[in-house]
């Protein structure tokens, strides 16, 4: 028999072991988000319907709006996922500790990494929205809300004379468009471009932009 104590002790392990394991709901939810992320790999926003989409996840049309109230929800919620993991790439040179060029070079490679992973949702978002007032919205929200973190992270090491003297928000606008096209160019479709290329590209423009100053490393990022 069981002592009182492994009891507790095995009591202790199964609710820590439902504690950890994911609920339906959110077993649920995301299947949806994977199924909304396979869907724009091959097809455009204005194709995506809740019943085709319902369909790939095995769950009905209703399990649907019990998590998002129409498909820009659900739109929303898979750019909120590429820009929680932008941020979080970025946060080496966002933190303006250490050494700039390094930790922007790490961050360059953590955001080439997400679009390359995410470049049918950007594509899809950007696509839709010209024609679409509620995602046009969303699209400049998203990139707007990189523009101020940019630019305040430039101005920084504009006072700390590593960085040229202009207007941090004009180049942090033509930054943060340049990567979102070319990501999605690059990345945007089925057919992806080399990960080293891209990144080689995006890399040389960062750094001759705003460490050209930098006697260790060239202009395409690498050191001397």
């Amino acid at each position: 028999m069981m002592s009182e104590e492994t009891k507790s002790d095995r009591v202790r392990e199964q609710v820590a072991e439902r504690a950890a394991a994911p609920s339906k709901a959110a077993q649920t939810r995301s299947a949806i988000l994977d199924a909304g992320r396979a869907f724009l790999e091959r097809h455009p926003f204005r194709e995506l319907t809740v019943g085709n989409l319902m369909a790939a996840t095995g769950y009905s049309r209703s399990a649907f709006y019990q998590h998002f109230n129409d498909l820009h929800g659900l739109m929303e919620a898979l750019l909120d996922e590429v820009k929680g993991g932008i941020v979080e790439g970025a946060q080496p040179w966002l933190s303006g500790d250490g050494d700039p060029v390094a930790s922007l070079q790490e961050s360059l490679t953590a955001l080439v990494d997400v679009g390359h992973e995410h470049g049918s949702i950007l594509r899809a978002v950007s696509d839709a929205a010209p024609s679409d007032d509620r995602l046009e919205h969303v699209w400049h929200s998203f990139l707007g809300s990189f523009d101020v973190i940019v630019a305040a992270r430039i101005a920084e090491d504009q006072e700390r004379a590593l960085t040229p003297e202009f207007d941090p928000m004009p180049v942090a606008r033509a930054l943060n468009r340049m990567d979102a096209g070319f990501l999605i160019q690059a990345f945007g479709s089925v057919e992806k471009s080399d990960k080293d290329d891209v990144l080689a590209a995006i890399m040389r423009v960062w750094l001759s932009t705003l460490y050209p100053f930098d006697p260790t490393v060239s202009i395409d990022g690498r050191e001397h």
